[in-house]
């Protein structure tokens, strides 16, 4: 079973085609990051992915469960991380995730546990009292990530989620999530714009004006030169 499956895709703002046809898959335990430059659809899919959107063309399926038929299941099954924040800066970390958490149907002990674990993963837990507006921004993402993760999805998507972001903790971020892949079996798909997110060995899909440009491995789509690759692909300015 693929964590992952997108067919035959399309989407449209009126007469201004967003996706067109778009199509591939990413196995459970994956990395696949999905690179475009801004304006490539790679929000529009995530509002699909997520039903923020209804798909009016192909067919999603997430963890086996297809999106259109069974919305339900298939959103249970995955956790979010969008590019804006929606953290509440004036709660703390352990405040914000106890609120998702009851919205999960989490409460009391199995609530805590799930807390403490999160917190460990993302290597947190000594911010669980600080609040949210008091982080870094590095801090602030991990957060996201922990309350994305509480309900131990099989799929997490993020959404350009090193936005306003350094070097230092953006390569910090994509590397405890690549460790989490490994670690867990988690399912990701990782939207960015950046060549330097993205792994030789990561599964590379390559997002430009609403279709698909390459799919594969990154090293065996660009060889040494993924950022020289992207930008004769696409014509993006990083």
């Amino acid at each position: 079973m693929t964590g992952l499956d997108v067919s035959n895709v399309s989407y449209a703002y009126g007469a201004r085609q967003a996706l067109d046809d778009v199509s591939f898959t990413v196995e459970r335990g994956a990395f696949c990051a999905l690179l475009g430059p801004n304006g490539a659809g790679k929000s529009t899919l995530y509002a699909l992915l997520t039903r923020l959107f209804s798909t009016t063309s192909g067919q999603i399926e997430i963890a086996g469960q297809d999106l259109s038929k069974a919305p339900l299941a298939a959103l249970a099954r995955i956790g979010v991380v969008f590019q804006q924040s929606t953290l509440d800066l004036d709660l703390t970390v352990g405040q914000n995730l106890r609120y998702f958490a009851a919205l999960q149907g989490l409460a009391g002990r199995s609530s805590n546990t799930a807390i403490d674990a999160v917190l460990d993963r993302l290597d947190i837990a000594d911010r669980r009292s600080a609040k949210v507006r008091d982080l870094n921004g590095g801090h602030r993402r991990r957060t996201e990530i922990a309350r994305a993760l509480l309900h131990a999805p099989e799929v997490l998507l993020l959404d350009e989620p090193t936005v306003g972001l350094d070097a230092a903790s953006r390569k910090a971020l994509t590397d405890h999530i690549h460790h989490l892949c490994i670690e867990s079996g988690l399912t990701v798909l990782w939207a960015t714009h950046l060549t330097d997110e993205v792994a030789p060995d990561d599964r590379l899909v390559i997002l430009h004006q609403g279709r698909i440009l390459r799919d594969g491995i990154a090293q065996e789509i660009a060889g040494k030169d993924l950022t020289e690759t992207f930008l004769d692909l696409t014509g993006a300015v990083e």
